[in-house]
């Protein structure tokens, strides 16, 4: 169901936008009106995230909730990937992320939130974006739900009819998301999107699979791997790559954050990053657009959360902050070990240590 004054005018507006996008005739009217469709997913944000919130609350600890609305350069890039698809109905613009502590923890939240009453329309079926069941082949692992919003109230019946995808990780499977953005940051690779080295998409495909089996219990990309040939893979990629050596010499980015509502991270080609923070949604989102046009080169995202704790958790990536997975992958090759042949594993691992800068004495 759209909604009365459907935020460009109409969905066949946006998407003529989103086709001229891909075509390179965009005109000034043309972004405006993806500007205006782009925001009124903000709506759509604050409810979920709200309904999360409260849920994730009542849970108990290690749940964790985070939000965002896509970034203008990644929804072209994705209608350049996807040439079939029309921009008003792509279903990830507005996104809210659940973290939770374990794979058992995260199917029976999903589940009571499935049985929960409300209007909204879930438009996946159960399996349907089950990552964890069935992992991407780039190695993501993690469920997704697409949503459609539908309301009552005045005020927010222009969103009727915006999608929104919820997403569902554990912290094994963020701490995997969340390396795997920051070595599109780092490399002229984007493993992500499978771009630039082959190597690199192979490598992390090889770390999330270390990490399901040695941590979760669950096979991950890679299955027909035995436990010596993983461990082999690692480390003979590790020594071509030099990736968590590189990962491991990070500093996590520390930013003095408020205590608002509404956050702007913006990280530079230099990989320097600046937090601008707003207490009001609307003042929030037009900063966002100014800065996106004003610094076309820079990686801008409109996130937010409980806190600024929770910001720096639910998006780690922006804050270089690899800590976890880098410690995540060491246990993961300790656990999964069953047959140490020629000591390959004690060489991996002291290697690794050695990355962090904890080698043992």
């Amino acid at each position: 169901m759209e909604g009365k004054g459907f935020p460009g005018g109409s969905r066949k507006r946006v998407n003529k936008a989103g086709d001229r996008v891909r075509e390179k005739t965009a005109t000034d009217d043309d972004f405006a009106v993806i500007n205006e469709w782009r925001g009124a997913h903000r709506y759509v944000i604050n409810t979920f995230q709200a309904s999360l919130r409260q849920r994730a609350k009542a849970a108990g600890e290690g749940f964790h909730v985070g939000q965002r609305l896509k970034r203008a350069a990644t929804i072209f890039d994705k209608l350049e990937r996807q040439p079939k698809m029309e921009l008003g109905r792509m279903d990830d613009v507005a996104g809210v992320r659940l973290i939770v502590p374990s794979i058992d923890a995260l199917y029976e939240f999903r589940q009571r939130f499935h049985a929960a009453h409300f209007q909204h329309e879930r438009r996946s079926k159960d399996d349907q974006y089950d990552y964890i069941a069935k992992p991407k082949s780039n190695g993501y692992r993690g469920i997704h739900d697409i949503y459609a919003y539908q309301v009552n109230s005045k005020h927010a019946e222009r969103a009727a009819g915006l999608f929104i995808e919820v997403q569902y990780r554990t912290l094994v499977q963020h701490a995997w998301a969340t390396a795997n953005e920051v070595i599109g940051y780092i490399t002229d690779s984007e493993p992500k999107f499978d771009r630039g080295d082959k190597r690199i998409g192979v490598f992390m495909e090889i770390c999330s699979e270390i990490l399901a089996r040695g941590h979760e219990q669950r096979p991950g990309p890679h299955p027909e791997l035995s436990n010596n040939a993983l461990i082999g893979a690692y480390a003979d990629l590790e020594a071509e790559l030099g990736l968590m050596k590189r990962l491991a010499s990070l500093r996590v980015a520390k930013v003095d954050m408020p205590k608002n509502a509404h956050y702007i991270l913006i990280f530079n080609r230099e990989g320097k990053l600046e937090v601008k923070e707003y207490t009001k949604n609307k003042r929030a989102l037009a900063a966002l657009f100014h800065i996106e046009a004003e610094r076309p080169d820079s990686n801008v995202v409109l996130v937010g959360a409980s806190s600024p704790e929770e910001v720096q958790f639910a998006f780690r990536n922006y804050f270089s902050n690899t800590v976890d997975f880098l410690g995540m992958i060491a246990q993961g090759l300790t656990n999964i070990v069953d047959n140490d042949e020629g000591g390959r594993l004690a060489r991996t691992l002291y290697a690794l240590k050695t990355a962090k800068g904890h080698p043992d004495d």
